[in-house]
């Protein structure tokens, strides 16, 4: 009975250190935009005044465990789940299968320029500083509607005689034209090249070209971001908004220690991320008082508010401003907008 229970005791520890197909979102740390990473400024700008700005305006991030990350063990899931600071869910809705670490991380830090490119963007535009902006061709999936017509590196230049400023202009003009041809005139290595494509439908009952495009900015001034070992796209507003109050006299902030995540377009749209629960804990942790929200992640807000922390909703860059601006004068924020049940 002795040597039976040994063993059962030991096939128990055993399957519970075997590894499982979870992942376990747990609360990260926070950095302020406004401050220092390392002894380096988060934030610098060569080419234009700067100003030394107070407070906090933090981005926040979230740890993950599991896939290619490392596998979790079955105690770590089970202790997740029991955990209310923490988040488990299935690998697959994490991680594409078959995904490397390697894969993962290069993807991450993809992401996180193109934010930090589109955060300037959208801080520039929020400023009306003028700056360039064009879309490029990065690639053409399998099957797509322009093969053999568009190439990599072309630079979009019109459609249907309208002057392509921004990815809205393309969608636009697809959707009004409910798939006719379109005519589409590409900068070509300095060459104007036409196209006439008949645009692909989606399951989701949309027209496209079938490209993947990617923006490319001339900025009057450099924006430099150096932060380490933080990857994903989920920083853009704050990182717009870090730029906003560095760029701008005086305090953004008021000294008020603000947090919050979203991501970010040229244009200044917000939009959602992942682990927001687990940003709102490390949010409060780190001193934030008051949180921006994307609206599009309102359903996860719900219900996972920390006590002691004002949880703003907000679509735009413009509409985010303008809650910081409030909450600063020291002015009730009460009526800013919310998340609600519907």
């Amino acid at each position: 009975m002795l040597v039976s229970g040994l063993l059962a005791l030991a096939l128990g520890i055993t399957a519970l250190s075997l590894p499982v197909p979870y992942v376990v979102e747990s609360p990260g740390p926070t950095f302020n935009t406004l401050g220092e990473d390392k002894g380096k400024p988060v934030i610098s700008v060569t080419g234009h005044e700067a100003f030394p700005a107070k407070g906090n305006l933090d981005l926040t991030t979230v740890y993950v465990d599991g896939g290619p990350n490392g596998p979790v063990s079955v105690f770590e899931a089970f202790s997740g789940w029991l955990d209310g600071n923490k988040a488990v869910y299935p690998e697959e809705l994490i991680f594409p299968k078959g995904v490397t670490k390697e894969q993962s991380q290069q993807e991450g830090a993809v992401a996180m320029e193109t934010s930090q490119e589109n955060a300037v963007a959208a801080a520039l535009r929020e400023l009306n500083i003028g700056f360039g902006q064009k879309m490029e061709v990065a690639s053409l999936p399998e099957g797509s509607a322009s093969k053999g017509l568009l190439q990599g590196g072309d630079i979009l230049v019109s459609i249907n005689d309208k002057p392509i400023t921004a990815l809205g202009v393309v969608q636009a003009e697809l959707a009004a034209g409910n798939g006719t041809p379109v005519t589409v005139v590409v900068d070509r290595g300095g060459s104007m090249v036409s196209a006439t494509i008949t645009p692909a439908k989606t399951s989701a009952g949309r027209f496209v070209l079938g490209v993947i495009l990617q923006y490319k900015f001339t900025f009057p001034f450099e924006v430099k971001i150096s932060l380490d070992k933080v990857g994903g796209p989920s920083a853009g507003m704050m990182f717009a908004l870090g730029i906003v109050d560095t760029v701008t006299p005086g305090d953004l902030t008021g000294g008020k220690h603000i947090a919050g995540t979203g991501t970010i377009t040229p244009d200044g749209a917000v939009g959602p991320i992942g682990g927001i629960a687990q940003k709102m804990l490390g949010a409060r942790s780190g001193g934030a008082t008051l949180f921006l929200a994307p609206a599009a992640n309102c359903d996860d807000v719900l219900g996972h508010i920390p006590d002691g922390l004002q949880v703003v909703k907000v679509e735009t860059l413009d509409g985010a401003r303008k809650a910081v601006e409030l909450a600063a004068s020291g002015a009730d924020t009460s009526g800013l907008p919310v998340c609600t049940s519907n």
